[in-house]
């Protein structure tokens, strides 16, 4: 499971990351609005662990321009504010749960693990286009039964892609999300990626085309 923890104190976030990891989760960490706000652009997570004192503003503009956009992924608010009006302000905000600052490892992890249950029942695990079984869960692809062996890039790829199978999907999103891997990037890394992606889907018999949406970006769909 992947999660996107946006926290701007580091000592924190590093236990944090570190317990999660322990627990089997995948997770990117930022330490502002304006990153998390790419980073949800950019990628697909199955939770947000959101601070809400942040140093661009408070978390809860975060949280409501994740609502106003229609996202239903569930949200943990985790913070040192501890008064009941501000806990009502955060589920009111669109928050699914609210943790205080102090918090044992334990809980929080329980926490989140029930939130990931509660939600599972709202989508599929799996998505499906052509032959490609995509696993939202472990973020891995099955043609037929056989794993597709993919590069850190192509996984990012593939997810975009196919989460948003038959859309475009801009070039400045999948940039984005390169980015967000922590490596540098030619300008001409996008293309790239998507010729040996395109490749390897082709190789593998998946079924599926990507097509250049020429100034917009790339679709995955069926093959035609």
């Amino acid at each position: 499971m992947r999660l996107l923890m946006v926290e701007d104190h580091d000592e924190l976030a590093a236990l944090v990351h570190a317990r999660l990891s322990v627990a089997g989760f995948t997770a990117d960490r930022f330490g502002t609005q304006e990153l998390g706000r790419l980073a949800l652009d950019a990628g697909s997570y199955d939770a947000l662990i959101l601070d809400l004192g942040l140093p661009d503003g408070d978390g809860l503009e975060l949280l409501q321009w994740l609502r106003s956009r229609g996202s239903t992924i569930p949200v943990l608010v985790l913070t040192a504010r501890s008064a009941i009006a501000d806990r009502v302000t955060g589920l009111a905000a669109g928050a699914d749960d609210y943790l205080v600052k102090p918090f044992s490892a334990d809980e929080l992890i329980a926490r989140i693990e029930a939130l990931l249950r509660r939600s599972s029942a709202k989508y599929d695990a799996t998505l499906q286009c052509g032959a490609i079984a995509w696993d939202r869960r472990t973020r891995s692809a099955h043609i037929d039964g056989h794993p597709l062996a993919m590069t850190p890039r192509e996984t990012e790829l593939m997810e975009l892609l196919i989460t948003d199978a038959g859309k475009v999907v801009r070039k400045s999103k999948i940039e984005t999300c390169f980015f967000g891997l922590g490596e540098d990037f030619s300008s001409n890394a996008v293309e790239v990626s998507i010729h040996r992606l395109r490749r390897r889907l082709e190789v593998a018999n998946a079924g599926v085309e990507i097509v250049t949406m020429r100034g917009l970006g790339y679709l995955l769909r069926v093959a035609t």
